[in-house]
């Protein structure tokens, strides 16, 4: 679930003690601002059972502070009714709300979630400011689990607020960022034109390889202990799969042969009467998509987004691929910087021709859209839960979902990293889900 217990010597915790206090504020705003420019009406939407609204998850971010930090150092809950409403999934602390009717929560009122947080922060900003010694070793690494939780509730908050949006006749468009934040970036006349770079594959040897996070440093407990896995060679697409790719795909009738499909696949298919990615449909040879600045056309050398995974395995079938392992991945990622378009940047994917070269000549590698793996979520070999109501935090969810890899343009710069693994159900559409291509090639 997280890292090893920091060190306990005086210098160390001080210096953590002040960079978690910093985080930590910084997160907590971050929540805030892209709350901001929705109406109390805006964050009560819940526009399906897996989705939730904007103001549930200001309030449970706020609630796992409260009751993983606060209230195991003996400080009172604002008001023990929250603990009900706000629980997720932690059976082990106690009943819940149903998840499917978080929006029928009008009360307590945005205006009341926001008094909530900021009784919360001055709490566990007080905390972390006077605890020390033992305290401070103990609660210092569950302060940077909840930093990291809350990180992943500002990508929800962005996916479930585009599908309620979605629901909308109006069509309504999120303000959270100025119009030059969903821009394209400027590039030189010769590259405005929206064809594509041609897709290459970059091919890596085989061999037993390392994959995990290292024992030190923040991690969740998913991505331990590190370990090793033999690989055969193999090839990467040295970019995401672009409009262009899935128009090919729809116009040879990808979404009614069955040979392209998994059979659940192609049984999700039928039943969603499905002909393109969600938020999108494909009219004359225009996709159009629905995104967080409203409708437009899409460019044909953006990802694709919004696929299932069944979606992304039947599109790689078709272009003569698979998709990767996530050992595949990782090994690459590895080696690679850090770069890409997360949340602070565009608040849409942006064309490989914008995307910096990497060290492996494989691009987008990290932001724009997660990239689904052939991957089952499984745990890791010697992979123990930890005890207590935080082992229920990834565990108790290894069945029956997929591994993704890389982060999107919905997710913050610093929340990502190689060994990260991210899991959905195969048929989730909702979140920014893209598709890298892989292949196999001889020893």
């Amino acid at each position: 679930m997280y890292a090893a217990t920091p060190s306990t010597s005086g210098s160390d915790l001080g210096v953590e003690r002040d960079r978690l206090l910093e985080a930590f504020a910084e997160t907590r705003a971050c929540t805030e601002s892209l709350a901001a420019p929705l109406s109390a009406e805006d964050q009560q939407l819940q526009s399906m059972p897996d989705a939730s609204p904007t103001k549930w998850h200001r309030g449970h971010t706020t609630w796992f502070f409260e009751a993983f930090v606060l209230e195991p150092a003996g400080i009172d809950a604002v008001d023990s009714r929250y603990a009900f409403i706000f629980n997720s999934y932690y059976e082990s602390v106690g009943p819940r709300h149903p998840r499917a009717q978080r929006g029928l929560l009008s009360r307590p009122s945005a205006a009341q979630v926001s008094d909530y947080r900021r009784r919360v922060d001055d709490a566990v900003s007080r905390l972390l400011s006077t605890a020390g010694g033992e305290q401070l070793a103990q609660v210092l690494p569950t302060v940077q689990l909840g930093i990291a939780h809350e990180e992943q509730h500002q990508e929800l908050l962005l996916t479930d607020i585009l599908h309620a949006f979605s629901q909308n006749p109006l069509r309504p468009a999120y303000t959270g960022a100025p119009a030059s934040a969903f821009a394209r970036p400027e590039a030189p006349p010769s590259a405005r034109a929206s064809a594509p770079d041609p897709l290459a594959f970059v091919t890596f040897p085989g061999g037993l390889r390392e994959i995990g996070a290292p024992a030190r440093g923040f991690a969740f407990d998913n991505e331990r202990p590190r370990h090793r896995r033999w690989v055969e060679p193999f090839a990467l697409g040295d970019r995401l799969v672009c409009v262009r790719e899935l128009k090919a795909f729809i116009d040879a009738g990808g979404y009614r042969a069955p040979s392209l499909w998994l059979s659940e696949g192609f049984d999700m298919v039928r039943a969603r009467g499905l002909t393109s990615p969600l938020h999108s449909s494909y009219e004359d040879g225009s996709l159009n998509v629905f995104t967080l600045a409203g409708a437009r056309v899409a460019h044909d050398d953006e990802p694709v987004v919004h696929v299932s995974y069944y979606e992304a395995d039947a599109i790689a079938r078709f272009l003569g691929a698979r998709l990767p392992t996530e050992v595949e991945w990782e090994t690459v990622a590895e080696g690679e910087a850090l770069r890409g378009n997360f949340s602070g940047g565009s608040l849409r994917p942006q064309p490989a021709s914008s995307a910096p070269g990497g060290a492996s000549g494989v691009r987008q590698l990290f932001g724009d859209a997660w990239e689904w793996t052939q991957s089952g979520y499984e745990a890791y070999p010697g992979y123990e839960v930890t005890r207590g109501a935080l082992g229920e935090y990834n565990g108790k969810f290894m069945v029956s979902q997929m591994v993704l890899r890389g982060g999107s343009c919905f997710t913050p710069r610093g929340h990502v990293r190689a060994s990260y693994r991210n899991f959905w159900h195969p048929p989730t559409q909702f979140q920014m889900t893209g598709i890298r291509l892989a292949r196999g090639v001889p020893a």
